[in-house]
């Protein structure tokens, strides 16, 4: 149980609020339906935490996956309609074998489901904290997964990866675990033999030359070590390490012992505010920038007036997250807009002091304010 500097892994021992994520891969057998074999080791190994006074989310995947077999369908389907309806059936199935396990412990869960939009609107973000923060009070556990059924861009491209980190940066998490079912991050294809496992990431240094891809071997899974190791940044850079292994080390790994790969947190975390505003919204439009407007945002970190705007992309109204962006095209910045899309090209180009003159005190404000930007 020590690292190679002759310790366990500190992080992971003292977090007293933790995250787990586990795949489809990891619950389920290969022709679908809920492994309860799985499902219990892994909440003997949460009861433990909880058992310690520790808080424990736990996002899991697996709707889909579990109502294949009482379907009668042998593999993952292609077509919308059907994964819906599958994730009817196997989101009733996952949480009540999740509540039947957990009681063993007696925990008491409590479903949580989400969507893309509930953490890109604010609104939608604040409460989803206020449930999640009222079940831990609770001492009650979370089992958190995107709501599937009504759900479309995630079912066609997404994977809880990603919402993992975003969950753990909700909840202010110390650590999140990354469960799959491959042990670790390597350098390539964990099969050949010229590949060796990553222990440690400190930064993306760290991950240079390395191939990631490919899903998980059982097939009823969406994701891949690309989302794994997109997923690691996004918490890393809100200053929650993490732990990437294999669902059946999830015991050792949470004990600190150095299986896996840990990636270390940035040191310092941003305001929830600004991560909230680079990682969980998606832009409704795009400002083009001219390059004295991009070294100002960029260089100097002001906000962004009027006069620096060259164009303008999208249909938005003003409290909606834009796309900054220069003359390539690319965004350097996104921010909550003061405008509505139909208000900004009559004000392009123009200075704060003569668009007040002209249509009053109210236009004398910035397109985008400082405090509402951050930099990508």
């Amino acid at each position: 149980m020590t690292t190679q500097n002759g310790r366990v892994r500190d992080a992971v021992t003292t977090a007293r609020r933790v995250v787990v994520k586990i795949g489809s891969s990891s619950l389920t057998t290969a022709s679908g339906g809920l492994a309860d074999e799985r499902v219990d080791t892994l909440v003997d190994t949460l009861g433990r935490l909880t058992a310690e006074g520790r808080e424990v989310v736990l996002v899991s995947s697996g709707a889909i996956a579990a109502g294949l077999a009482p379907l009668g369908l042998i593999r993952r389907p292609r077509d919308l309609a059907t994964q819906q309806a599958a994730a009817s059936v196997g989101q009733g199935l996952l949480i009540g074998r999740y509540a039947a396990s957990f009681a063993r412990h007696g925990r008491t869960v409590g479903q949580v489901l989400l969507t893309v939009d509930d953490v890109t609107r604010r609104a939608h973000y604040r409460n989803a904290y206020r449930t999640l923060r009222k079940l831990l009070d609770l001492r009650a556990v979370p089992i958190v997964n995107e709501n599937d059924t009504v759900a479309t861009q995630e079912i066609r491209f997404g994977d809880n990866d990603r919402l993992a980190a975003l969950v753990a940066a909700l909840v202010h998490a110390d650590l999140l675990v990354l469960l799959s079912d491959v042990d670790a991050l390597w350098t390539g294809d964990p099969t050949k033999p010229q590949s060796t496992r990553i222990s440690e990431v400190h930064g993306d240094a760290d991950l240079a030359g390395i191939t990631v891809g490919g899903a998980g071997r059982s097939g009823v899974g969406t994701g891949g070590m690309v989302t794994k190791v997109e997923a690691a940044r996004i918490a890393t850079g809100f200053g929650i390490p993490v732990v990437l292994t294999a669902a059946d080390l999830a015991g050792p790994a949470l004990a600190g012992e150095p299986v896996g790969t840990l990636f270390h947190p940035q040191r310092q975390r941003p305001t929830a505010r600004l991560f909230w505003l680079a990682h969980a919204t998606s832009p409704r439009g795009r400002l083009h920038l001219d390059p004295g407007a991009v070294a100002a945002v960029v260089g100097r970190r002001k906000s962004l007036l009027p006069a620096g705007i060259t164009a303008v992309d999208g249909t938005f109204t003003a409290g909606d997250p834009v796309d900054l962006v220069d003359t390539a095209g690319a965004s350097v910045a996104r921010g909550l807009v003061n405008y509505d899309a139909v208000e900004l090209p009559g004000l392009l180009g123009r200075s704060t002091s003569e668009l007040a003159a002209a249509l009053g005190p109210a236009y004398e404000r910035e397109v985008v304010h400082r405090d509402d930007l951050v930099l990508l």
